[in-house]
């Protein structure tokens, strides 16, 4: 979930193809027009060829530099599934980086844009799915309490420290949106974290987005809501449900019509992604104030990513809370909204600075 940014990394090996291609058309037939042989037609192909090899020769490299694997854990008696990527090469232990994903999200989607680079790079890195998400076990399903959230991150953090390729003394936590409030709380407590990178975190949940970024009008009636619910659970024990995103002026946990088409590209890479949430998740997330304790981070290392002109996790409090914080400390505004822009291609711009960051911190 991260929007458009100024900074520019390294091509991925389609950007370069596609450029390719597009240098080739407009040399070859357009502004040098070539003859309609079947001789020019086959130089044409064979230089495509040529180039699609060699890119494919270059991720082929590029995925060898990692195994990835399912794994599982436990928090609090329940098993947390994750996928583990270790970089191949010696047997040095290495630092490690763990996380997770934001509001109602497994692991697939979109995770593997960030967590490849980083294991590209030489660090170990857990990707985990939470309690009552994706395919880790709880019940009931699409359950998302913060405090539980939290205590899943320190449980994974204890999960890697103990593997034979980690270095126990070099953990980062990564976190987005949802989980980049998560990672901020973390390593305001959990000394054991060395670096923390947050990306378009949310700080404060009920006056930071229930009360601007969904409207102050609307509160009375989700108040009420939430009410008959609890009502309800204690009677019968009903689980209701809430969608996490809906079609523009319907109800919905995050409203309006950005959120909803880019959770619509959600399925396609994470099928198990299911648009609901227990109407008493929206109740205890209220309650979350994850950038309370931003300034306890220090001496840790903190990086925040902020969106210019984000409404979602509202910029002006995001820049507030790094405010507040210590050093050493490191912000990245990315131009854009917290929406604008959400996609793999669009997320890749700011793995650049992210991977950089971490290993400065981590790899000195």
């Amino acid at each position: 979930m991260v929007p458009n940014s100024s900074y520019m990394p390294a091509q991925t090996e389609t950007e370069i193809f596609d450029e390719t291609i597009f240098f080739l058309e407009t040399t070859m037939t357009r502004n040098q027009p070539l003859p309609n042989t079947a001789y020019s037609r086959g130089v044409y192909q064979l230089l495509c060829s040529i180039v699609g090899i060699f890119l494919l020769v270059c991720a082929s490299w590029a995925a060898d530099g990692f195994d990835r694997r399912d794994v599982k854990f436990k928090s609090q008696g329940l098993n947390l599934a994750g996928w583990l990527y270790v970089p191949k090469g010696n047997a040095e232990k290495r630092p490690a980086i763990v996380m997770a994903n934001g509001y109602s999200l497994p692991k697939e989607g979109y995770m593997d844009v960030f967590a490849e680079p980083l294991a590209a790079a030489g660090f170990v890195v857990l990707v985990f799915d939470y309690r009552f998400l994706g395919s880790s076990e709880g019940e009931p399903r699409q359950q998302i309490f913060p405090q539980a959230q939290i205590e899943d991150y320190r449980n994974a953090v204890t999960w890697i420290s103990l593997q034979k390729e980690v270095d126990a003394k070099r953990i980062g936590l990564w976190g987005i949106s949802y989980s980049g409030g998560h990672v901020l709380h973390l390593g305001a407590y959990d000394k054991r974290v060395k670096a923390v990178a947050s990306l378009l975190p949310l700080i404060d949940a009920l006056q930071g987005y229930w009360v601007r970024a969904v409207r102050q009008d609307l509160l009375p009636e989700l108040r009420a809501k939430l009410a008959a619910d609890r009502a309800e659970r204690y009677a019968t024990g009903k689980i209701n449900y809430m969608p996490v995103v809906a079609p523009e002026g319907q109800s919905a946990v995050i409203p309006g019509k950005a959120a909803n088409d880019w959770f619509a590209t959600v399925p396609k890479v994470a099928p198990n992604w299911k648009n609901q949430v227990t109407f008493e998740s929206v109740e205890q997330g209220m309650e979350y104030q994850p950038g309370a304790a931003i300034h306890l981070i220090s001496p840790t290392p903190l990086l925040m990513v902020v969106a210019t002109h984000d409404t979602t996790t509202p910029t002006d409090s995001a820049l507030a809370a790094y405010g507040r914080a210590l050093e050493p400390k490191t912000l990245i505004l990315s131009k854009g909204n917290h929406w604008a822009g959400e996609n793999e291609q669009e997320d890749a711009k700011l793995v650049g600075p992210v991977v950089d960051w971490f290993k400065q911190w981590l790899m000195k």
